[in-house]
This record gives structure tokens, sequence and C-alpha cells, in this order.
């Protein structure tokens, strides 16, 4: 059993490897005292933006992110109506200081806002460098811990995507539900997201068990995870783990243990359906994930592609978000369209996955559509939203 999970794990692993961006590491979140007021634009000239890329690196998978995100941004640019873009790119190579050296560089060239960089530590950095010049920085990280003050993260954060199945599976009648997360930062900041998700949506948490990160450690905590689920009555099990981590080992041990799929609801905290590969899975079936609107993202990967020739990398799309979110605010005609209290607006944006709009923490909420996984196949069960209601602060 196990040489044969070990080597889906490692297929899985590099299928999924691209995915861990943002880098969920601890980093401590910065308050910059109210600033990021933002610089006055005129919006009759190109207003200056500046694209922190991770070129440079030496990595392979970074030079390809790099591209894909300038080549996104450009297509944005291209789809903006009435507004000019005078985008400039600068590469961080990946690294904290570079990236807080290359930000400066951009605000000495006249940026009125940066996009990116990628890594959490290096957006923290960036964000850092020029905070006193009021400058925001649209950071392409999923590292909610760095939001705030001048910095914002456009990735997919846990908090979103917890609040989102949490709302779905409260309105299902699923409203008392267990955690299992990783002994690492990621499973604790996901714990955590999941946690503060039931307590705002009215639901039950039924307890939390963990796991070192490594098979051994999955094992031996399977019967700890029978416990909680079995003595809290729980009627559902939120899961962390991704497929390129635990959760290949976790679906085939846990019904064996009886925490079975099909008397217990999974629900996932990442994204199922990446790689192909995850959908065989017997135990992820039925199980409950959310992703991004999937006709946006369809429309948006044909776009790419059909432009450059090639597929978008995972996270491209969201240069092309920040775009689109400058341009919505620049063609208004305000001259302080990009401060802060204009970039955190409550009806949001349409990017190239759907709706998303930035939060007062620096964070962002995204319209995301609910998914199940029905004979190896993705099934959306409940559509992405079509626009916000409320303020969103």
């Amino acid at each position: 059993m196990f040489s044969r999970l070990t080597h889906l794990h490692r297929k899985l692993k590099h299928g999924a490897a691209i995915l861990a961006f943002g880098a969920l590491a601890a980093c401590e979140p910065v308050d910059f005292g109210g600033l990021g007021s933002g610089l006055g634009i005129d919006t009759s000239k190109p207003v200056p933006v500046a694209l922190l890329v991770p070129k440079g690196s030496g990595t392979e998978g970074d030079q390809v992110l790099a591209q894909s995100l300038e080549n996104a941004a450009r297509l944005a640019i291209a789809d903006l109506e009435g507004v000019a873009i005078d985008l400039r790119v600068y590469d961080t190579a990946a690294d904290a200081a570079t990236a807080a050296a290359q930000a400066t560089a951009a605000v000495n060239d006249g940026a009125r806002i940066i996009l990116g960089p990628v890594y959490a530590e290096a957006a923290n950095a960036a964000g850092v460098a020029v905070a006193s010049s009021g400058v925001n920085v649209l950071s392409f990280s999923n590292n909610a811990s760095i939001a705030g003050g001048n910095v914002f993260v456009l990735g997919p954060t846990f908090d979103n995507t917890a609040n989102r199945l949490v709302s779905y599976a409260q309105r299902q009648g699923k409203s008392n539900i267990a955690v299992v997360h990783g002994e690492n930062v990621a499973g604790q900041l996901g714990r955590n997201a999941i946690q503060n998700a039931l307590a705002g949506n009215g639901a039950t948490f039924a307890g939390s068990a963990s796991y070192p990160l490594s098979q051994q450690g999955v094992v031996q905590a399977i019967p700890q995870i029978r416990t909680v689920v079995e003595s809290s009555g729980a009627d559902s099990v939120f899961l962390t783990a991704p497929s390129s981590g635990a959760l290949p080992l976790l679906t085939q041990l846990m019904p064996e243990a009886g925490v079975s799929n099909e008397t217990v609801q999974y629900i996932g905290l990442t994204r199922w359906d990446i790689p192909p590969q995850t959908l065989a899975l017997p135990g992820v079936q039925g199980g409950w994930f959310a992703l991004p609107d999937p006709n946006r993202s369809a429309a948006f990967g044909q776009r790419y592609q059909t432009t450059y020739g090639g597929a978008p990398h995972p996270i491209g799309g969201l240069a092309y978000d920040g775009i689109a979110a400058i341009g919505a605010l620049v063609s208004q005609g305000d001259s302080d369209a990009l401060s802060r209290a204009s970039l955190i607006q409550g009806a949001g944006y349409q990017g190239a996955t759907g709706i998303f709009r930035l939060r007062a923490d620096g964070s962002n909420e995204r319209g995301l559509a609910v998914a199940t996984i029905q004979e190896q196949q993705v099934v959306v069960i409940e559509p992405a939203p079509q626009a916000f209601g409320g303020s969103g602060s």
C-alpha cells in the first residue's frame, strides 16, 4: 500500500508544486500607521505602474512565472478602455532584499503603484521599503499575515476559501465540523482560518486533530481523527492538506478507520482538481472544495493561449487582476484613484478568474464556486457569485 501511495504522492507533488506561491511563512505584519495614502495621478496621461517579478533567481519556475505575470499584465492593459498604463517591469530574483531595492527604484522612477512581488517575504520587504512614500503594493502573495498598511495580497487566501465553504456547508445542513491539519505553518494557518469561518457563520467547531508531515505521522494520527469525529458527532471533516501533501494518504486511511466519505462530508481547503491525478483518488469522491469561476477562468486561459501560444501560469492571472483594478479606478478620473481608500471600494473588480475586492485589512475576497468530484470529474454544485453584496470592509 505505502509504495503505491508514495509513487502517487510523487506524481501529485510534481504537478502541484507550482501552487505553493506566496511562501506561507510566518512573516510579521507591518503596521504603517495609516500610510498607503497613494500618490496623486494625472488620469489624462499614462499611469506609471511597476511590476515586480521573480526573474533572475536562477530557477526555471520563477522565470516562467515572471514571464506569465508580465504577459497577463499586458493582456489586461490591452483590455482597458480609455485608460493608458505605463508598465515598467523590475526583476526581484525572488529575493527580499532585491525586492526592497527594486520597489524603491520603481518609486524613484515615478511609479504610482506597485504590482508584486510574488513571495511573502519579498512582498513584505517591498512594502516596508516604500511605506513612507505613500505608494501601495498589490502583491501576488496569498499570505494574509503580511497584509496591512500599504500592502495588499491578491492571492487567494485560506480565510476566503474557508468562509465560502463553511457558509455553503451550513446551508446544506452540515454545521458540526471537525478540522484535520498538518503540524506546519500552512496547516496551522488553515486551521485558524477554518475556525474563524465556523465562528463567523454560526457553525460548530467539533474539535481538531493534527499530524506531523510524514507518512508515519499521518498513519499514527488516524486513531485521533476517528476519536474526534466519533466523540463530537461531527457531520463533516475539513482537511487543510494539499494534494501534493497528505491528502492522498488521509483520504485512503480515514475511510478504512471508519471515518468514511460516504457518512461524513469531506471538505478541502485546497484545490482538489489540481493536478488532474487527484480526481482519481477514491477518497475525494463526493468531497467539496472551492475554485475560481470556471467560465471566466476558461475564457482568460483561452485568451492567453491565443495571444501567447501557451497556457498561463496558475497564478499569472493575478497580474491581470491588478491591472484590471487599477484601470477601473483610474477610469473614474479621480487623482487619488490609487489611494488605499479608493482601492478598498466595496463593489470590487472583474478579474481574470472572477470577481474580487480588496479589504481594509489588506486581504482580499474572491467570488468562488463550490465544486465536488463525481466519477473522477469536477462538478460545480454552486456557481461563483457575479457581484458582491455589502461594503466588504
